[in-house]
């Protein structure tokens, strides 16, 4: 007797199936549908994401194989490619986005109990973007430069379980700092990022509204150095100083006087100039910030190695946000997971082992505290391994 749903119903079953009609009927997604619902597309592309499912042919075939199984996802039958196809190429990508920030709410919950790094009780954030390579010949509207194209995905990473806050996708020709005005920044928050988000009216309205930022100092930056402080003894700081940009286009965007921190980066043997407008901090602090910065990096690496955002099912613009809003959900799900897994997963393990065992029937939370269970050794004989003549005696 099957007591369990298999492991993949049980993921789809931490999705509000009431909150997901709203936004369905909120976006009009099902207007002109006729049997496929939003549900059937959206289940589709989770198990491409998690399942590593290739192409429309591979989507579609994982689902039909599962025989009775897909009435436990809530669909009815397993759909056509050419009914995937033309739902991802269609319906509003919007409708996954919104989703996405569903499931965030859902995640930060799990996160509230995990260890914060540093014990100041600012926000803090880490914001960057990366670019997704297309084929310009398959993607003609996302043409990048002569032979090229590209989207980009600026991300703001909350540091609290390292959790996506918010996305917005752009053309890969849009300047990062252009985006930076874009990102929903709360007061008191601290935001880490690199030189590319370097504009002095930024710095400038942040300052003015009281969201701090970390950053690296550009080499022609102007400045005039209005007070100098002492600096830890046996750390890696070289100095800590207070200045004025002095460029006349920097002092009417940015009049504010900022801090400028000179690290010594021992892996690399050079120095890391940072810039930042929060005053009180020590600046070894200031140095762990910026470095933590680091795990954006690392959260794109992960989408981009675990989850379905290198190779598309779709070449349209809507299939191809589609797909990167369902992989930017995915990995929420797997971060709720590893919150809520007394075993410690990593995400590499815990992305093999769930596409290896999607389909299996048992309890999904003893399962993600006890993936390996030790089976106990049977009171019974053994039998002894028979073995052909003429074969030699079995080892």
């Amino acid at each position: 007797m099957i007591r369990n749903a298999s492991l993949f119903s049980q993921l789809l079953s931490i999705f509000d199936r009431c909150k997901f009609s709203r936004l369905v009927a909120k976006h009009k997604a099902e207007r002109y549908s006729k049997g496929f619902s939003c549900w059937d597309q959206f289940v589709a592309m989770l198990f491409c994401q998690i399942g590593q499912a290739k192409s429309l042919r591979e989507i579609c075939g994982g689902l039909a194989c599962t025989l009775g199984k897909l009435r436990h996802f809530g669909m009815e039958e397993a759909p056509k490619k050419s009914t995937l196809s033309y739902a991802n190429s269609h319906r509003p990508w919007e409708l996954f986005q919104d989703l996405f920030y569903d499931t965030l709410g859902v995640c930060q919950e799990a996160a509230a109990s995990v260890k914060k790094k540093f014990r100041f009780k600012n926000k803090l954030l880490s914001l960057d973007s990366t670019t997704i390579s297309l084929c310009l010949s398959l993607f003609p509207w996302a043409k990048f430069r002569r032979t090229k194209g590209g989207v980009k995905l600026h991300l703001l990473l909350d540091h609290d379980g390292y959790l996506p806050s918010f996305a917005v996708m752009s053309d890969a020709r849009r300047h990062d700092s252009r985006m930076a005005s874009q990102m929903p920044v709360a007061r008191g928050s601290i935001v880490a990022m690199d030189r590319g988000y370097n504009d002095y009216g930024l710095f400038g309205r942040w300052t003015d509204a009281g969201i701090y930022f970390v950053t690296r100092m550009k080499t022609p930056t102007t400045y005039q150095v209005m007070e100098s402080w002492s600096v830890p003894k046996d750390r890696r700081i070289l100095s800590d100083e207070i200045i004025r940009l002095s460029s006349h286009d920097a002092q009417r965007k940015c009049p504010n006087l900022l801090r400028r921190v000179v690290v010594w980066d021992e892996e690399e043997a050079r120095e890391i100039v940072l810039l930042t407008n929060h005053l009180e901090f020590g600046a070894t602090t200031i140095a762990d910030i910026y470095k933590d910065r680091w795990q954006i990096e690392l959260f794109f690496k992960a989408l981009k190695q675990h989850l379905k955002v290198k190779t598309f099912v779709g070449t349209t613009q809507n299939a191809l946000y589609t797909q990167i809003w369902t992989a930017l959900i995915a990995i929420l799900v797997l971060k709720f997971l590893q919150f809520k897994a007394a075993f410690a997963w990593s995400l590499s393990n815990l992305v093999a082992l769930l596409r290896w065992t999607l389909f299996i029937h048992t309890d999904l939370w003893k399962w993600l505290d006890n993936p390996f269970p030790v089976v106990a050794e049977s009171d019974e004989p053994v039998q002894e391994q028979l073995f052909l003549p003429g074969l030699g005696q079995h080892a």
